[in-house]
């Protein structure tokens, strides 16, 4: 009769040549764990159903490895965006030039002078791997990188407005993603918000009332993620700014997207650069160094050299503080700009340049190579939390699969998994957001998914 006798030992198991291969690959401790748990599930199930029998050491074995392989499993892989959505947020929003990967690459294999004074030879700072780099192409005054532009909008104004007013237009106090909200964020910090306007209708008036008595701050959170259209009013930020200096108060500028360059020039609606906003005269400016801009999660404050040594002095700065491989990959991208090869090197401009007859080219080239598929007129669009409801025109491979849900799933599975869009049970492919390098693992993929 079996029992729970007739299992093997931990130290039976271990005495196997399977268990040293385990070993050798995944560490004595954990395969110890993973021994240890395979046994007492087995255990487990035995008791609920002793018919089930016993499994051979061989299989206790495999099944010790399974978990093991799970436990160790990466969880975050490269993908093939197929989308279209060029800063899709859940793909990781902006694909990096190959000299901020190289300069990301440099900084992390060994040790650098991240917080050392090379001229001196003593302890130096962080802050200014970045900010000649800012100053330069902005002509902004000061510079401060974090680790997000949530960060930066909390940083700077606790270091500026806390327990003080901070006024606001009621059409501003937007919800980013994941659920968080700007009026949360501002609150955390301590700020007072002076909610001015109504939700579409926002005077200069409404700015010049509140401003009548003190305020820290005026600040102008800009509606990247969303429009306000219809019976619908709002001063010129200029404006806004020339009412804000009368009083002898700050503007801080929430600019989210981070654009140095005009969008309308590849066939989206203008949005506000940072060069613009520092023209109207905004004191602080905050922004993303991973949507428009092109490179790595950051938050980017800039601004007055005043106000910026206040921030930078606040306890919380340190909190939010940048790496050394965010500011390696943040200063090589803003050379980019600085060299004006944006255009060339910045795989998001790169690919809102696209002309309609290079996606065309791609699209026909993926065509040939497949040899089914139709090629179709489409959208593509930003994303990311910037130019909301804006799209420019692109060319789609249309596939005809019997279920659309069945063949996105086999892409999933791909390695590298390749995320498509479906449409009417349509499987849509844009190659607007497939990097070059990565245009024959898509079509092995497709290959492989038609076949399966």
């Amino acid at each position: 009769m079996t029992t729970l006798r007739n299992l093997p030992s931990i130290e039976q198991l271990l005495q196997t040549e399977t268990a040293a291969h385990l070993i050798a690959r995944f560490g004595r401790p954990l395969t110890l764990d993973s021994l240890r748990q395979t046994l007492d599930d087995i255990r487990a199930r035995f008791k609920r159903d002793p018919g089930v029998g016993l499994p051979s050491i061989d299989l206790i074995l495999t099944q010790a490895e399974s978990a093991l392989a799970a436990w160790t499993a990466q969880t975050l892989h490269p993908v093939i965006n197929a989308t279209g959505v060029i800063l899709h947020t859940n793909l990781g929003r902006a694909p990096l030039s190959a000299a901020a990967i190289h300069a990301m690459d440099v900084v992390s294999r060994g040790y650098s002078n991240l917080e050392f004074d090379l001229e001196t030879g003593k302890r130096g700072s962080r802050l200014i791997h970045a900010e000649s780099i800012l100053q330069k192409l902005t002509g902004a005054e000061s510079a401060l990188v974090v680790n997000n532009c949530a960060s930066a909008v909390l940083l700077t104004l606790s270091a500026l407005a806390n327990k003080k007013r901070v006024v606001i237009a009621r059409s501003q106090l937007v919800e980013i993603g994941g659920g968080f909200r700007v009026p949360d964020v501002m609150k955390q910090s301590g700020a007072k918000l002076v909610e001015v306007g109504a939700t579409n209708k926002v005077r200069l008036s409404d700015y010049q009332s509140a401003l009548e008595e003190s305020a820290a701050l005026v600040m102008r959170a800009h509606r990247s993620n969303f429009k306000i259209v219809g019976f619908t009013e709002e001063p010129e930020f200029k404006s806004i700014v020339d009412a804000s200096h009368k009083a002898d108060v700050p503007v801080v500028d929430d600019l989210g997207s981070g654009a140095l360059y005009d969008t309308a020039k590849y066939g989206f609606s203008h949005e506000p650069t940072v060069q613009e906003s520092l023209q109207a005269g905004a004191d602080v400016i905050l922004f993303s160094g991973d949507k428009l801009l092109g490179g790595p999660q950051a938050g980017i404050i800039i601004g007055k050299k005043e106000l910026l040594d206040k921030i930078k002095k606040h306890p919380l700065a340190r909190a939010v503080r940048a790496d050394k491989t965010c500011l390696a990959g943040l200063s090589a991208t803003l050379t980019h700009y600085l060299k004006d090869e944006a255009e060339r090197e910045i795989p998001i401009v790169k690919m809102m340049s696209l002309t309609l007859n290079q996606v065309r080219g791609r699209v026909e080239a993926w065509q040939n190579e497949l040899r089914q598929g139709k090629i179709v007129e489409g959208q593509s669009t930003v994303g990311g939390g910037s130019l909301p409801d804006e799209s420019i025109p692109t060319f789609l491979l249309e596939l005809q699969v019997k279920s659309a849900e069945k063949f996105l799933r086999a892409l999933r599975k791909n390695n590298p998994p390749i995320i498509a869009r479906t449409e009417n049970d349509r499987i849509l492919l844009d190659p607007r957001t497939v990097l070059p390098e990565q245009e024959g693992a898509l079509l092995v993929g497709i290959k492989n998914a038609i076949k399966a």
